[in-house]
């Protein structure tokens, strides 16, 4: 029996790979190698090197050499981000992730997302045969659908991964009654670890002090969350408003709390949670004037890839 699947390899999943490999870079490059590498109260030392975190890539070298292996890092991070060889890229930029997320003494979340993501985006990237992640994905003689298969598989699972993601953020607050009554935001904008800024607490400030304005402030998160955590069971042309949702809350809260490579790897998950599988970025205005192929297909921000693999073990070289 054939089953038709998109091509996982569009700029959709590159343009994700790139936010997650510019999230961890921008984190290791513009932080110096006092602040990563420190103790940390109630976990020790950093990076630790024990257990399964001895095979990170900062307990491959001596304490004098972190600096050195930290820009290594970075290296690898700009060219996992370029786009450049897929196949190539995937897992040192998944080993890399681990190793940040292992390794670095000032964690938001956003590092173990990361991780998570380009472990899985590991799988499209190694049946990926492009030069640059960022082309039109095309089926040839040496497309094997078993990789198709797996691909697809795994962008499935990234969108699992981010509904329970925001399911989960949603459900933890619930219990405390600081969320519930609306006045969660108020601690959070008084914080002195992630606190709004001076520059902008003169905007932000009175919002916080005033009932109604805190309580939108905390709520509306809550009504974002939930929403993207139920997009999969919304139609597509609904998804493309929580998809927008998405980017501005947590370009809100990179603003607001300085949490900017957390922001990056949440909008990595969020595009290829509300985008079509298959569908690619208009970078360009298109040449032809073809029309839709369905009616909630995307139409100016992306439009689906027009080529499928077909799925058969006769068709699979390898079988």
């Amino acid at each position: 029996m054939l089953t038709r699947l998109p091509l996982p390899w569009t700029n959709v999943y590159g343009a994700s790979r790139s936010l997650l490999a510019l999230g961890t870079a921008a984190t290791l490059a513009f932080s110096n190698s006092a602040t990563l590498f420190r103790p940390v109260a109630y976990s020790g030392d950093n990076p630790s090197c024990e257990g399964v975190e001895a095979g990170g890539a900062f307990c491959q070298v001596s304490a004098g050499h972190l600096d050195w292996m930290r820009w290594a890092c970075v290296v690898m991070l700009l060219v996992a981000a370029s786009g450049w060889r897929p196949r190539l890229t995937a897992l040192p930029h998944a080993y890399v992730s681990f190793s940040a997320f292992t390794g670095i003494a000032i964690t938001d979340g956003g590092d173990q997302l990361t991780t998570v993501l380009s472990l899985l985006l590991a799988v499209p990237a190694l049946g990926d045969r492009r030069r640059w992640h960022w082309g039109h994905p095309e089926p040839d003689a040496h497309t094997r659908p078993g990789w198709v298969l797996a691909g697809v598989s795994a962008l499935v699972v990234v969108r699992l991964q981010m509904s329970f993601v925001y399911f989960q953020a949603v459900v933890s607050k619930l219990p405390h009654a600081e969320w519930a009554d609306g006045t969660g935001m108020w601690y959070w904008g008084n914080s002195l670890a992630f606190g709004v800024p001076g520059w902008l607490h003169t905007l932000v400030g009175p919002v916080l002090a005033n009932p109604v304005g805190v309580a939108a402030l905390t709520w509306a998160p809550l009504f974002v969350e939930i929403s993207l955590a139920a997009t999969l069971l919304l139609p597509q042309r609904v998804r493309f408003f929580t998809l927008t949702a998405g980017v501005i809350f947590h370009f809100s809260i990179a603003v607001m709390m300085g949490l900017w490579s957390f922001a990056m790897a949440m909008w990595a998950g969020l595009l290829l949670l509300c985008m079509p599988l298959g569908a690619t970025l208009q970078l360009r205005p298109s040449r032809s004037g073809d029309d839709a192929d369905a009616e909630d297909a995307p139409t100016r921000a992306a439009q689906p890839a027009r080529t499928k693999a077909t799925v058969s073990a006769s068709d699979n070289p390898a079988s």
